[in-house]
């Protein structure tokens, strides 16, 4: 390194001697004040472990009892036990019942079976009130319709002792009512409620059973004229054909509106 004509040359610094077994300490560079670390702080002090809890925790308790120590005692304050005990009851004395009832008859037993099926079919569907309204209203139909069919058979037999009496016309309307409900669920995009689409086509079929009480023939003929018309009307082609129609009629308005002759 050049130096300056008449500056003195600075004194090197002399070397500190180093005791034999010590180790040098590294050399540290200075770091900018962005990445120096943060300087720790003393922590704070822990407050004991008596005055850490809060005054309003609640103090612990015992393990909780067995559930069956919980039944048997029946303590007021358990609510849990004190519910359990009357439904265990009531469920025994319901499948008592049950059991009884179903091992009379066979009949019976099939009357049981379908009451059982039905009260499951009425839980699950609890919340689908259009199709739970549309099962109860057929199921209603499928009673009435054959009741009236039977009416009308036995009231036929009593006239004319030489009358075959087949009984089809029931199957008839019952098949009608599946076909109302199934016809219903079919459609996509229906324009309005499906239950009361169901409940239209079964009353109209109950009104064609009575008219097959005094009508054999015309009984289920009309039942199924009557089903189809209200599917139709309720559904979305009756919709697309009643939108068509209008904007046919719209249209001759505007032509005889615009029609210089007629003024």
């Amino acid at each position: 390194m050049s130096r300056t004509p008449g500056t003195p040359r600075t004194p090197r610094t002399p070397r500190t001697s180093r005791t034999p077994g010590t180790t040098r300490a590294p050399r540290t560079t200075p770091q900018p004040a962005a990445d120096r670390p943060a300087t720790p702080t003393a922590a704070a002090p822990t407050a004991p472990a008596s005055t850490a809890q809060a005054p309003d925790a609640p103090a612990r308790t015992a393990p909780a009892l067995p559930l069956l120590r919980r039944f048997l005692r029946q303590e007021k304050s358990d609510a849990w036990a004190v519910r359990l005990l009357p439904r265990i009851v009531f469920a025994v004395a319901a499948l008592y019942t049950v059991i009884t009832l179903a091992s009379q008859s066979g009949s019976a037993f099939f009357a049981v079976v379908t009451a059982l099926l039905l009260g499951l079919a009425l839980w699950l569907l609890r919340r689908r009130t259009q199709l739970l309204l549309a099962i109860g209203v057929s199921i209603l139909a499928i009673a009435f319709t054959g009741y009236f069919s039977a009416v009308g058979d036995a009231a036929r037999t009593n006239e004319d002792a030489g009358a075959t009496v087949t009984g089809a016309a029931a199957f008839g309307y019952w098949a009608l009512a599946g076909m109302a409900l199934l016809g219903a669920w079919m459609v996509k995009d229906h324009p309005g409620r499906r239950g009361i689409t169901v409940v239209l086509a079964d009353v109209i079929l109950v009104i064609a059973s009575v008219v097959g009480m005094f009508l054999p023939e015309a009984g289920v003929p009309l039942g199924f004229l009557g089903v189809l018309g209200v599917l139709a009307v309720r559904g979305s082609s009756a919709k697309a054909v009643a939108g068509r129609a209008r904007q046919a009629l719209d249209r001759l308005r505007t032509r005889k509106a615009s029609d210089p002759s007629d003024s």
